[in-house]
């Protein structure tokens, strides 16, 4: 399953309760506001490189760029752009959007 978070971590507990019900072997993209979960050194930090053990994070790369967070990004998480997002859509029988 492909999971996207489009919420800021700051502001809504989305990417939480995600990374709570995700299960080993999905996938989870950060898109919009949701690539502050993929910010280095947060409160979130620690929750989702333990996920990265079970699941693989993506974030989409115009949206983290947009928010000038290049070279800002947890080790290990993907970075995308709208053509891998539309690749992680097709390569995924069913996508959940956390909102």
């Amino acid at each position: 399953m492909l999971h996207t978070v489009n919420k800021s971590p700051f502001e809504r507990d989305s990417l939480e309760r995600c990374l709570q019900y995700a299960r080993k072997g999905s996938a989870i993209l950060l898109i919009e506001d949701g690539v502050y979960g993929a910010l280095k050194g947060t409160v979130v930090t620690d929750k989702v490189k333990k996920a990265m053990k079970n699941v693989t994070i993506y974030a989409l790369y115009p949206d983290i760029e947009a928010r000038g967070m290049q070279d800002k990004a947890i080790d290990g998480i993907k970075l995308v752009d709208y053509g891998g997002f539309v690749d992680l859509v097709t390569e995924h029988r069913n996508v959940q959007s956390w909102l």
